[in-house]
């Protein structure tokens, strides 16, 4: 696979910001060649630290923007966009699309009367869609004092957003509505853990897909199922589902062939 990624391109500007070092302090480096030093360590810099926090938003742009069309050695193509995935087969073409599933409420906080209302809400949901979707779930036991530090920090992080969403002149009552969601997840997380409960990651996404007899055909059902898709799940399941891009997208669409083996891979993997 072509490898443009969220994480090469942070290799390449800290690298890029340690030739600049080097050339910002070497004794022998003329004044103006420290200058330019200086200019590139600062720009490796800036560059490393935005594709690591922002990979997944910049990675398309620039794609996008330049016209890039990247291709694996398998024949499968990911368009400049970076949010779907065509391969041609025969003289069709088939594109597929990664969702994420944010779950803030598991089954064992519910009531067996809500699990059952759940999953009956779920069944019909599912048999409404006119299409196949595969629904992932990777499970694996977290490190708890690790866990508690992570939910700690995630709380407050809410908490800050739903304060100053709150603090607007005219707030957002979905907004709102969806960080207290959040806070209550995480909240009720920490008591569990409190209370002796052993952790358990959950990673969740779906997958779908639509083909057509030309590329743009088939990425725009594509694209129109993801829309549905996306309501449906949200409206059945009560969680956030978001279309995948980017080195997420192409995350999941590796782990259709093998994940990673250990809880420290998986964490490590979506960071």
């Amino acid at each position: 696979m072509a490898q443009l990624t969220a994480k090469n391109l942070m290799y390449a500007s800290i690298g890029l910001a340690f030739l600049g070092a080097v050339m910002a302090i070497s004794s022998s480096a003329s004044g103006w060649l420290g200058l330019i030093g200086g200019l590139l360590a600062g720009l490796g810099g800036l560059g490393g630290v935005v594709f690591f926090k922002y990979g997944y938003i910049v990675v398309p742009l620039l794609t996008e923007r330049q016209k890039i069309v990247m291709i694996t050695d398998t024949g499968y193509e990911i368009p400049p966009s970076q949010d779907v995935i065509v391969k041609k087969v025969g003289n069709e073409y088939y594109a597929s699309a990664f969702l994420a599933i944010r779950i803030y409420e598991s089954a064992t906080e519910r009531t067996p009367d809500q699990n059952v209302a759940y999953n009956k809400y779920f069944e019909r949901a599912i048999s409404n869609m006119r299409y196949a979707v595969k629904i992932c779930y990777l499970l694996y036991a977290e490190d708890v004092a690790e866990k508690r530090r992570m939910i700690e920090t995630r709380k407050a992080e809410a908490q800050l957003r739903l304060a100053r969403e709150r603090d607007k002149a005219e707030p957002d009552v979905l907004k709102m509505d969806k960080y207290e969601r959040e806070i209550g997840m995480w909240d009720t997380q920490l008591q569990r853990l409190i209370k002796g409960v052993r952790p358990m990651g959950v990673l969740a996404y779906a997958m779908t897909s639509a083909s057509g007899i030309s590329k743009e055909s088939a990425v725009a059902t594509l694209r129109a199922q993801v829309r549905e898709v996306k309501v449906t799940l949200q409206n059945a399941l009560n969680v956030q589902v978001e279309q995948l891009t980017a080195d997420e997208m192409k995350r999941c669409f590796e782990w259709e062939y093998a994940f990673p083996s250990g809880p420290k891979a998986i964490e490590e993997s979506i960071l």
